[in-house]
């Protein structure tokens, strides 16, 4: 949704980024440039006209000037901005003292409000609650049917007495098939009676914001009381958003927003324009058609994923819910115990990432993920499908040890997955490389090619901790005369042992060792105690 405009700003920020120092014409470009990618990505002109005032202030404010590197700090004031004007703290849904909560769904048709109440009642039953979805959606052909189906895949159950528009004629400004205000009103009472304790009412859509459209959805929010008044806004509306998020707050006065279908590829200027305009904060973003693809809003993640910063936060909380713990548990303590890394294994992992949805989606929350966008665009989503038909048109032997895997096994597996001998060759490759990372990391060395990475907690203390000798360091360069190799030898040796031999600086001849016996210096007197044998003397040039 915000690629064009992630791109644009990262641009921004790298052309500023050269610069040691800022000039004000820098910053009037600068603030120029968002200017541009702003209004390109259909945000209103009233909020791009205050965030661009606000971040120039204070990029030429002390706060920049003073800074040790001024160009992350000025993209430390836009993330600071763009939060703010997307809500700046996070608001969840407010429940009632005394059930059942109400909330009530408005906005324009297609808008994606039956939808959404779907998803809302599956979010809800997974935090504990008892939802009860009614269709007071009695004009827009089959939406009560719609709405049957949704809940019925939520398993959640449904409060429809009325079968409203069958006719797939539009009774939009038509005749007005059934009481939606009566049904609403039914629906809460029935709630109450059946000890829900949240109550999502569907209502009807206009294609535009009309008298009728207002005097029902204002009729039915006096008939329920409902506690939360949801605007559902589609963020691929563009600009017409600022208008029709006023008319709805004259009309209805929500009292917080929904984004569907941020998983689009418009430009999105919808989300950061209707917080600006309205004051409503965005409660929920819709991200896809699985029911699962429903998010919480968090105004500093949203930015962080404009700003290419990722969202890593979210990325670990979809993660926690997918994954096992007493499977991760057991994997850990299987490394941990020097057993290797299984096709079997492998399996359950990655049965465990597809729950965690989309790969791409799961890629794009990385940190300057940007830069790859087009490869990660590219990423075939049935590559997990082949990799998994792969592992198992295996048998169990062969999933534990893939080694007894021949050439007339690899062409059994190709022709059980329905894929080439050279596709079972490559995942095996890539096995292979996988199963050596993994005792690299169980010892303790970290990951390969990763400078700096030591030992994962809770995979082992490395090779110390568990009594495995270290093994000898090589000695490099050997002198061609034995005299001298014998030295070398003898000094490698003595380091592997734990000796340490004195450097240059210590006083006495040029190979560090003091004036005096070797035999008889003390331990500090910068030689470490070193004893040399005795035959060393002749060729130190004593």
């Amino acid at each position: 949704m915000f690629n064009t405009l992630s791109d644009r700003l990262a641009q921004t920020f790298k052309n500023l980024r050269t610069k040691g120092r800022l000039s004000e014409a820098d910053i009037d470009a600068t603030i120029r440039e968002i200017r541009r990618a702003l209004l390109d990505a259909d945000v209103a002109v009233p909020v791009v006209r205050e965030f661009t005032g606000q971040v120039r202030e204070r990029a030429l404010s002390a706060e920049v000037s003073g800074a040790l590197n001024p160009a992350q700090q000025v993209v430390k004031i836009v993330n600071e901005e763009l939060v703010g004007v997307l809500g700046g703290q996070t608001r969840t849904l407010r429940f009632a003292k005394t059930a059942p909560t109400v909330i009530m769904l408005a906005g324009l048709q297609g808008a994606g409000k039956t939808t959404f109440a779907g998803k809302l009642g599956h979010w809800l039953k997974e935090q504990g609650h008892t939802p009860l979805l009614v269709a007071a959606d009695l004009q827009r052909p089959n939406a009560v049917t719609q709405l049957s189906v949704v809940a019925e895949r939520a398993g959640v159950p449904v409060f429809a007495p009325h079968p409203g528009n069958q006719s797939g004629a539009d009774a939009e400004y038509g005749p007005v098939i059934g009481d939606p205000v009566a049904v609403a009103r039914d629906g809460v009472e029935t709630a109450r009676q059946r000890q829900h304790d949240v109550v999502i009412i569907d209502t009807a859509g206009r294609l535009g914001v009309d008298e009728l459209l207002m005097r029902q959805a204002a009729d039915i929010r006096d008939a329920t009381q409902p506690d939360e008044v949801l605007f559902v806004i589609d963020a691929m509306i563009g600009q017409d958003a600022v208008a029709t998020a006023k008319a709805f707050e004259e009309g209805v006065d929500f009292t917080g927003v929904v984004l569907s279908k941020l998983d689009g590829d418009a430009r999105g200027g919808a989300a950061l324009s209707v917080t600006g305009v309205t004051g409503r904060p965005i409660l929920f973003a819709s991200t896809g058609e699985k029911l699962t693809d429903l998010e919480v809003f968090h105004p500093d993640r949203m930015a962080s994923r404009i700003l290419d910063m990722g969202d890593v936060l979210t990325l670990i909380e979809q993660a926690e819910k997918a994954f096992d713990a007493e499977q991760a548990a057991q994997m850990a303590a299987k490394v941990e115990s020097g057993q290797d890394f299984t096709l079997a294994d492998f399996l359950v992992q990655m049965q465990q990432l597809r729950n965690m949805g989309s790969m791409k989606k799961m890629l794009g929350m990385l940190p300057g993920m940007g830069q790859m966008r087009d490869a990660i665009e590219n990423f075939d989503e049935r590559e997990v499908d082949r990799i998994e038909a792969i592992v198992r048109s295996m048998t169990p032997a062969e999933r534990e040890n893939p080694k007894i895997i021949n050439g007339s096994r690899r062409a059994r597996i190709a022709r059980g997955s329905g894929s080439t001998t050279t596709d079972v060759n490559q995942l095996l490759e890539r096995f292979e490389n996988a199963q050596k990372m993994m005792r690299q990391v169980a010892r303790g060395g970290g990951v390969p090619g990763m400078p700096g990475m030591g030992g994962i907690p809770g995979l082992g203390g490395g090779k110390k901790a568990r009594g495995r000798q270290a093994p000898q360091r090589k000695v490099k360069g050997k002198s061609g005369n034995p005299a001298k190799r014998a030295a070398q030898e003898r000094a490698a040796a003595a380091r592997a042992a734990g000796q340490t031999v004195a450097g240059p600086s210590t006083p006495g001849s040029a190979f560090g060792v003091g004036g005096g016996a070797a035999s008889s210096a003390p331990a500090g007197d910068g030689s470490g105690g070193l004893e040399l044998p005795p035959d060393l003397e002749k060729y130190l040039g004593r």
